[in-house]
Order: C-alpha cells, then structure tokens, then sequence
C-alpha cells in the first residue's frame, strides 16, 4: 500500500477529534495503514505539535489507551504535527507546502496527500482552490486526494456551483464526497445480498415485490442544535443523500463489475429513473411532520419550536415521509415508502422488502384467509443483520398459518474486529477506492428530484406541517401514502426480532 499523509483541515474541530483521528489511530492499531504514513492537522487554533498531539490523542476521549501500548502510541502521536493558518488566505498555504515536503522526507511517504475538508462548507471552494494556486493538486511525484463532507450544497444550484468549483481544481477521479452512512456494514452488503444470491435475485423486480419501505428514525431531538437545523430540515439533512444512496443501493440494476466506476454507474442510472414529483402532487405524495411535546417517563420533553434557536413560527421539517416510482422495467409501478425523522421512539434505520402475496388464497380458517405478506427486513443499525417473515403452519389440526422469523445477525458472523464507518472510508480513499462515495453527477440528480418538494413548500402555505409528539412514528397522515389494504409502515424496535406491533422508547 502506498504511503501517506492526511491533512485534515480543521484539525482542532469537533468532527477531527471526535472520528477523523480516532479513526484514523484504530486504523493504525489493525495494521490497515501502510508502514509509511502521517496526519498533519490544519486550522488557525495556534497549536504546537506536542500541544496538538495532547489535545487530539493523549487526552481524547474517544480513544482507549492501553498502558500496555505505550511505545505504539508514542510512534503514533510522533506521526502527529500541526500547522496553523488563516485559511482564507492563499500565501499561507506555502507552510503547508513546506511542512509537507518535511513530513514526506522524515517518513518517506512518496509525495501522496490526503486533504480532508473537515471545515463549514463555505470554506469547500476557498481550501481547493488555495492548494492549487501552490501546485498541492498536481499529481508529479505522487497522488493528491481531496474529501469532501457533506453537505453537497444546499441545493440544486449550489450543488451544481460546488461540482463545478471544486472539478475546477481536482479531476472528478480525485473528488471523495464521503457520506459514513455507506461506510456501514450492512449498505455494503446491500450489494452482495442482492447479487450473489440466487434466492433473491430472481424476485427482485415488479413481479413478486408488491413495495419497499426505507425507515431511518432517530430518538434524539435537534436539542441545542436547533439553529442550525431550522435552515436543513429532515429533507435536506438525511433524504437528500444518505436515503438516496441507500435507496439506490437498494434498486439499482447488477453492474457489469465490482469496480467503483461500474457500480456507481449504475446508482446515477437508477437516479435518473426515479419519476419526479410534480410541485402540484407534492402534498399526496410527501408528509411533512413537526415533533410537539410530550412526556416520557414522566419528563416532558420540548416540541421542536421550543428549542433554542427555532423560531415559534417554523414550517421546519423534522420529519418526511415520501411516496414515489422509478420508471424503469424492474420496478415500473412499485411503490418506494421512505421517511426519515427525529423524536421517534427509537434508533434504528432499515430497508423492507414487502412482497406480493400469492395469487390463489389457498388456506382459510372460519373464511380468515392468512394474507401476511412476506417480508425481508435488511436492518442497517442497530443489530445489523436479516429477517425473513413468511407463513408456517400451527402445529395441531387444521391448516392454521402463522406469521414467523427466520433471522441472521451480523454480530454472529464473526468475532474479528469489523471497522467502523469512517474507519473503512478512510482506508477506501488510501486505496483510491471509490465505490462507497458519492460522484459528483449522482448527487446532482439526488437534489434534482428533492427540489420541487422543496419548492413547494417555499411556494405554497397551503401544504400542512403535521405535529406529532416527541416518542411516537410521526404524523398518523402519513399511514395513509400506503395503499395497501393489509400492510402499513413496519415500526421497528431495536432488537430485529421483535414483532412490530409496538413501538419503544429508548
């Protein structure tokens, strides 16, 4: 593996000291990282080495350290340096020049960087552009990679202006958008669920599945952060990129290969063909929800327009829940159920496979026909793992049909220390490993099917914010975007085996 350095501007953050470095450290515990490597932290905090090294690895919090270890920590935390700028300011990107070529020299890294913006994003045209002005782009005497942090814009036409400042300076091949959700365990194996297995396979197209239904809820409420929420909202902060992906992953045609350009290839076709929803349609085909106050466990917990810094007027979406189609031979006509929310019971994100009941009711009790469909829940967090739900008969007299379980769990599979999100992205982008990121192209057309939603509810104040209460699944309205007769949202629990006919509060 080639050498390496990462140079992580804002290297004094919250999102550097919290995973960029601990990462990176775990990496480096596993012996992923090649022999060669270095971190040289950027930002304008006035840090020594010795000082930045204390903040970011002696005295973190979210790194164990052994006193057993303590001679592989030290060459770690040597592997550590710092330099402060203004970085706005182009002549100062000379020291990072110059520190570079000194790091490369000590630890004979080979001339290849890693920048990674872990900076606001108006700072994601300035940084690039500054490096390019001191040749720090140029590949000559090795490769330069350029990470980039979600948000891809704000919307369409910010994306598009960002796409095209950032390919001004970096070639598309250089340009990682990271988004951890596709570094989890489960996304992946979205993938190898699909197209290495015969059982499924064949019955993953408009014949058998009747509709799939992507969940991703968080307990949490918005909190302190409320002013930085109000101007995104659930459409924006999770939607518009990390469901995308999944729902992407989840519907994409099989690629020629496994390579990263045939994969992602394949996820911009799918985009593409996704049927957009007119601004006219918009109010019967999206929800949009608000969290209100509650009480839980006896506490009352604060509705969305009580937190610091929302206004007491806000239309902000805090959850959204979307009915659409994609117009392609597989799915033509299947309905795709996604929705994303915070103040919901519990924790979890999963992706269910709902098919089509058999076209003959065969077995009836007192003229009750069992008419459970079957389902394939794909949990991605918590309990990663697989549920299959499909009829049995009760042991006894009679033909009487119960709905059961068959379940694997990820953490069954292996005791071996499996990376965590931004663990394998970084080794992904040392390996120039593209697949688990998002192009520049996909994520234009994710925002261009996001727009009229958004331009909707700019534009007309007609369309309703549904209140749900902080601990509940959301707006009741929103049941009513699935059309079938017998099945509803699935409101999972966090362990994947339990039934879903309640819903939990952690």
């Amino acid at each position: 593996m080639d050498g390496v350095i990462f140079v992580i501007f804002g290297a004094s953050g919250d999102l550097a000291v919290r995973k960029l470095i601990p990462a990176i450290y775990e990496l480096y515990q596993g012996k992923y990282l090649p022999e060669n490597f270095a971190v040289l932290g950027v930002s304008r905090s006035k840090y020594t080495d010795a000082a930045f090294r204390k903040k970011v690895f002696y005295d973190s919090q979210f790194i164990k350290l052994s006193a057993k270890e303590k001679k592989a920590q030290k060459d770690f935390a040597d592997r550590l340096s710092y330099t402060a700028i203004q970085t706005a300011e182009k002549k100062d990107y000379a020291k990072i020049k110059k520190q570079l070529a000194k790091m490369d020299k000590q630890f004979g890294i080979g001339g290849n960087y890693i920048f990674y913006l872990s900076t606001p994003p108006f700072l994601y045209t300035t940084i690039p552009a500054c490096l390019a002005a001191h040749g720090l782009n140029e590949e000559k005497d090795g490769w330069r990679r350029l990470v980039v942090e979600k948000p891809f814009g704000y919307d369409l036409e910010t994306a598009i202006a960002l796409n095209r400042d950032l390919q001004q300076h970096f070639d598309e091949d250089q340009i990682y958008r990271i988004d951890h959700y596709l570094g989890k365990e489960t996304v992946q194996n979205l993938l190898v669920t699909r197209f290495s297995n015969g059982i499924f396979e064949p019955l993953w197209n408009r014949n058998y599945i009747e509709h799939v239904q992507i969940t991703n809820a968080e307990n949490l409420t918005v909190g302190s952060r409320g002013g930085y929420y109000d101007k995104s909202g659930a459409l924006r902060d999770m939607f518009q990129n990390h469901l995308m992906q999944i729902v992407a992953h989840v519907a994409m045609e099989p690629p020629i290969s496994a390579d990263a350009k045939a994969i992602r290839d394949e996820k911009l076709k799918l985009l593409k063909s996704i049927r957009p929803i007119k601004e006219e349609d918009v109010s019967k085909q999206v929800v949009r929800g608000q969290y209100t106050s509650s009480k839980i466990d006896g506490q009352i917990v604060n509705g969305y327009r009580q937190e610091e810094g929302v206004p007491d007027t806000s239309k902000t979406e805090t959850y959204a829940a979307i009915k659409f189609f994609i117009d392609n031979w597989r799915w033509a006509d299947v309905p795709f159920y996604v929705r994303t929310g915070k103040g919901l019971p519990t924790k979890v994100t999963e992706v269910v496979i709902t098919f089509k009941d058999p076209p003959h009711a065969l077995f009836r009790k007192e003229e009750m026909v069992y008419n459970d469909n079957n389902q394939l829940i794909i949990r991605i967090q918590p309990n990663e793992g697989l549920l299959l739900k499909f009829g049995m008969k009760v042991p006894g007299a009679g033909f009487e049909v119960k709905d059961v379980g068959m379940d694997f769990q990820y953490a069954d599979l292996t005791n071996a220390h499996v990376p965590a999100a931004y663990e394998r992205l970084l080794l992904d982008v040392i390996k120039g490993d593209a697949t688990l990121y998002a192009r520049g192209d996909s994520v234009e057309e994710a925002w261009r099917f996001v727009e009229p939603i958004l331009s909707a509810w700019k534009n007309n104040p007609k369309i309703k914010v549904y209140g749900y209460p902080v601990g509940t699944w959301g707006p009741a309205v929103s049941s009513k975007l699935i059309e079938s007769e017998d099945v509803t949202w699935r409101n999972p629990v966090q362990e994947l085996t339990t039934g879903d006919d309640f819903s939990e509060l952690s």
